[in-house]
């Protein structure tokens, strides 16, 4: 899975502790939480068919209102200590982690032109991928909101997308493939490793899910490689996720989406 060019292969020291890092960044972030995805999974085949179920994405924490929002933006920051993490560990001496990853707003026309089409892709593509596998009976039904209705709900539902944009595109592109480059792997590999971490820790919501999430990896995956930039990938993710929380939390079942 490595490229031809042993020139650029790290030593063996090197290699151990890159490959002891990535396995410690995943283990503490999104790899774990493919774990819990695929054991989730296997827990709700056990309970009958998965068209019969449900998955609520954004649940009410606690039954207050002031302690449910506080739950709330806690989850948020701290599920985000992991991007710190990496941004920590790709900062060298006169080169920014942000810089390294395209992860800054240098580049406006490309980073937005890019982040919206991607978007249009991506969400006409789930709502195929979510149709068609509800239709197959390989998807649970889904509830992308289900806080209740207060001053502070469209906020956080906005704060939850733009977390999970961060996080995903920031670790499972930006930061999986500089340092899997660095050990010399080759572009498809790169591509493909990080679409099947990233259908795994969907697998939660069903087959289908994990499918379309494999595909969203792999258009992903081949726009970092092409651009060296994560912004536009952060810009659509979060584009898609805003409309999927917050037009599930203003008009419900309207919309068809958990049903």
């Amino acid at each position: 899975m490595r490229s031809a060019s042993a020139a650029s292969a790290p030593d063996a020291g090197t290699r151990r502790r890159l490959i002891a890092e990535i396995l410690i960044v995943l283990g503490l972030s999104l790899g774990q939480s493919g774990v819990y995805a695929v054991v989730r999974l296997l827990d709700k085949m056990t309970q009958g068919p998965l068209q019969g179920q449900t998955t609520t994405l954004n649940p009410v924490l606690d039954e207050s209102p002031v302690f449910d929002l506080v739950y709330q933006l806690l989850g948020i920051f701290f599920s985000l200590v992991p991007v710190a993490l990496v941004l920590f560990l790709l900062t060298e001496p006169g080169r920014s982690a942000f810089r390294r990853i395209g992860f800054t707003f240098s580049r406006p026309a490309l980073d937005f032109g890019l982040g919206f089409a991607l978007a249009a892709v991506i969400g006409v593509g789930t709502l195929g991928v979510y149709a068609a596998g509800r239709a197959m009976g390989i998807t649970t039904a889904i509830v992308p909101a289900a806080l209740d209705t207060y001053w502070w709900t469209l906020p956080v539902l906005v704060l939850s997308a733009m977390r999970h944009a961060v996080l995903e595109e920031v670790i499972v592109v930006g930061y999986l493939f500089t340092r899997l480059r660095a050990l010399g792997w080759s572009v498809p590999a790169m591509i493909l490793t990080s679409a099947l971490i990233r259908a795994s820790y969907h697998l939660y919501q069903g087959i289908g899910p994990g499918i379309g999430n494999f595909l969203m990896g792999l258009l992903f995956g081949y726009a970092y490689y092409k651009t060296k930039r994560v912004m536009p990938l952060v810009i659509a993710h979060a584009l898609v996720d805003i409309a999927g929380f917050v037009g599930f939390a203003l008009f419900g079942s309207a919309i068809g989406i958990g049903d």
